[in-house]
């Protein structure tokens, strides 16, 4: 897997303060010292106690994005990956001078706790009346790296930070007093513990393009957020499922003298907050999907969730990957005045804060797994089919063989038609036609899809279009196939038996019914063309030279490459690429691989 290593910026030596800017555009409440790179509450409550983080720049949102209303006080900003100098960070700790105290809040990187810490030893130094008033709190959630490994610079700090932020920072606007911010942020410290995985590395804008440091079908587990090397990796990457366990375990395990950071029980009774961190790179979508298998494996290791956080919180730049983080919360055996009520941190974590870093929450332990699917099923209702008439194919065993010959031909051309679809399209036609494929086969085992019975066969294809594949292509499909269906049961004349002339009229009934629903004639450069050419080359013989429309259909795919987009996704496309690319349409290349496998070509 490559790195990207493009980026959108006017120039490497200025992103941070431009980044800088347009988060204070966005945010109203924000101010900037610019030639300081600091952040922070404009309209400051100074009867309150004040938070200040940050470190290098490139883990956006955090710091700066958490700056505001219910959080942070102020962020002070390095450049990319590189911590900020102790006269930044004391510039930060005079903007936020206030009556109670102010709390530095900084994650486990030698840079970050010897700036800050200088710039805290420098403010105490020239007020000795106001030494007490600034504390440091110090977040190493990583688990990854082992004890023995880690023993003098200690983990390094995560994802985890933000909810020792976010609880900090709610219990500061209620007015707690600077000991009671500073002793709840060392809590939530002492209990997050978080493991990432990556696909591949960040790139750094200004630098040089680097080169892969994983294989295509390898993972890395416990990448850092400055592209240190993780822990170990995996080919090749494994499912969702298999992954997540291993996750998990590392977050729990007691029994591991080198990674048994939490105090986890194991026994049913552990109850915690789950973070699923977006590190840049990864869709909305594959994130969700990771938030359910987190979910799957924290409780089949008996482990309550009370809450559940997901999004993009702290990040490596562009990294694809993503990070999970567990807030182990207080057990009922945990007493003592440095114990805080869960029920208070849980509370904390629900106020809202106005801040554009943090994400949406719903504040409630999530619904149990069989809440989130209906148990109702779909299902083709038996009073409704009891009129179909009853056709059977002349070979029943010749025509099961062409549909699995014609699906299986599609799985095989899915990459090539996948690759014709990344130039003129939007890349998803080859997936789409082998998950239709799959489907249809799978009919076809389960007997659900036969020559025995042709019309509900086709009925049952033209469902799989609707429901496996989906968008343009499924709908056209199954607007098709359900219609050939109509046209089979209306030109029957009687016969209990399909006949080619029966095929070829009902092909031209279906295919006058799709042409209601569409705007493509041919020529089109969709797969009307190859259809359209298969349909009435057949009709010209009363459906008796099969081999011969097909061919006229291949030819007709294939002359796509040179015709202007009229219709379909490539419409889209700018014309002048696909006449240097010269690809035939991916969805008529679809028709022809299909037509090709049922000739058994």
């Amino acid at each position: 897997m490559s790195i990207q290593s493009k980026h959108f910026l006017n120039n490497p030596e200025t992103l941070v303060v431009d980044s800088l800017k347009g988060l204070c555009t966005l945010n109203p409440q924000l101010a900037l010292d610019e030639e300081n790179k600091v952040v922070y509450a404009a309209a400051q409550d100074r009867s309150k106690v004040a938070l200040i983080c940050g470190g290098g720049s490139g883990h956006e949102p955090a710091h700066a994005g958490f700056v505001g209303d219910g959080i942070l006080t102020a962020a002070v900003c390095g450049s990319i990956f590189a911590s900020p100098n102790s006269s930044q960070v004391r510039r930060g700790i005079d903007l936020v001078e206030n009556e109670k105290g102010t709390v530095i809040i900084v994650k486990n990187y030698t840079g970050d706790i010897l700036n800050f810490g200088l710039a805290k030893e420098q403010y105490a130094a020239q007020h000795p009346d106001k030494a007490d008033r600034v504390k440091f709190v110090i977040v190493g959630d990583d688990v990854a790296v082992g004890k023995t490994q880690g023993k003098i610079v200690g983990r390094r700090g995560l994802a985890g930070t933000v909810l020792v932020y976010k609880i900090a920072g709610a219990l500061a606007k209620r007015g707690a007093s600077l000991d009671e911010v500073y002793a709840t942020a060392e809590w939530v410290a002492s209990r997050v513990g978080t493991i990432g995985v990556g696909l591949e590395h960040c790139h750094v804008p200004g630098t040089a393009a680097g080169e892969s440091h994983l294989g295509p079908a390898e993972i890395e587990i416990g990448m850092g957020i400055h592209n240190e090397p993780g822990h170990r990796r995996l080919s090749p990457v494994p499912a969702l499922k298999d992954l997540l366990p291993q996750l998990v375990e590392f977050l729990t395990v007691t029994t591991d003298p080198e990674r048994s950071f939490l105090p986890f029980k194991n026994d049913g009774s552990d109850r915690v907050v789950l973070l699923v961190n977006n590190l840049g790179g990864v869709s909305e979508l594959e994130l969700a999907g990771v938030v359910g298998e987190a979910r799957r494996a924290l409780e089949a290791k008996g482990v309550k969730i009370e809450r559940v956080l997901a999004g993009t919180f702290m990040t490596s730049l562009n990294m694809p990957g993503f990070s999970i983080t567990t807030l182990l919360l207080p057990s009922a055996s945990e007493t003592g005045p440095s114990v805080p009520d869960s029920s208070l941190i849980l509370s904390l974590l629900d106020e809202p804060a106005n801040v554009p870093g943090w994400k949406w929450a719903a504040g409630t332990v999530p619904p149990a797994a069989d809440q989130i699917t209906s148990g109702a099923k779909r299902q083709t209702s038996a009073v409704a089919q009891e009129g179909l008439l009853s056709l059977r194919a002349d070979d029943v065993q010749t025509f099961n063989a062409a549909v699995e010959r014609a699906c299986n031909a599609l799985v095989a051309a899915e990459p090539e038609i996948t690759r014709m679809d990344n130039i003129a399209g939007d890349g998803d036609c080859g997936l789409t036609l082998k998950a239709g494929a799959s489907a249809v086969l799978k009919g076809v085992k389960e007997g659900r899809i036969s020559g025995e019975d042709v019309v509900r066969s086709v009925i049952a294809i033209a469902q799989v279009a609707e429901e496996q594949m989906g968008g343009t292509s499924g709908a056209l499909y199954s607007i098709f196939f359900s219609a050939l269906a109509q046209g089979l049961q209306a030109n029957h004349s009687g016969s209990q038996t399909l006949t080619p002339a029966l095929w070829s009229a009902a092909l031209s009934s279906a295919l006058s019914k799709l042409y209601t629903y569409t705007r493509a004639r041919p020529p089109s450069r969709t797969l009307v063309d190859p259809l359209a050419t298969f349909i009435e080359a057949l009709a010209k013989t009363q459906g008796a030279n099969f081999a011969e429309a097909a061919r006229a259909a291949g030819d007709a795919a294939l002359k796509t490459r040179d015709l202007e987009a009229k219709a379909g996704r490539s419409a889209y496309v700018e014309g002048d690429r696909l006449k240097e690319e010269r690809v035939p349409d991916p969805g008529a290349w679809g028709v022809k691989v299909i037509l090709e496998g049922i000739l058994g070509q």
